[in-house]
């Protein structure tokens, strides 16, 4: 990030990836989701299950984990906050890390659901067209870390 204004710029730039991300996300496009993603790109959404390998892999993810709400239906939307990047010099020149927190808000019929909250870790390259393109991305999630943190405390 060579000035404040190429710093903006990218900032903005994995902003918009991750919008583009959520939206297709939110509205169960797994395929456009996937399609954000490096050929070889990691996904693990869920702690203590293993990470999705590849588009076809995340697909196959996603729709099993949103099969459980088949009989239960509900519309969820992912807030994105607090992003911070960096740039990862040690994988090549236009590698990014993005650190951020999500907040996912769950609609059902009868009312409005408030979590998980997460904090979140991507790896960002560039594709052969210039776009951005998540290589990897990590969840945890706060109820988790709450809970070993409370475990190591007894």
């Amino acid at each position: 990030m060579a000035d404040h204004w190429s710093q903006a710029a990218l900032y903005a730039e994995v902003q918009q990836h991750q919008a583009r991300q959520m939206h297709a996300l939110d509205e169960g496009k797994f395929e456009e989701y996937a399609d954000t993603f490096t050929p070889d790109g990691v996904f693990r959404h869920t702690p203590g299950r293993d990470p999705a390998i590849g588009r076809e892999a995340i697909v196959r993810e996603l729709n099993e984990f949103h099969e459980r709400y088949a009989e239960d239906p509900v519309q969820r939307r992912h807030m994105f906050t607090m992003l911070a990047i960096d740039e990862l010099d040690e994988l090549d020149d236009s590698a990014v890390q993005a650190d951020f927190y999500t907040l996912v808000l769950t609609t059902r019929v009868d009312g409005l659901t408030v979590g998980p909250s997460c904090p979140v870790r991507d790896v960002l390259v560039r594709g052969a067209d210039g776009r951005l393109l998540t290589a990897s991305r990590w969840v945890e999630h706060d109820n988790r870390t709450v809970a070993e943190r409370t475990a190591a405390a007894r």
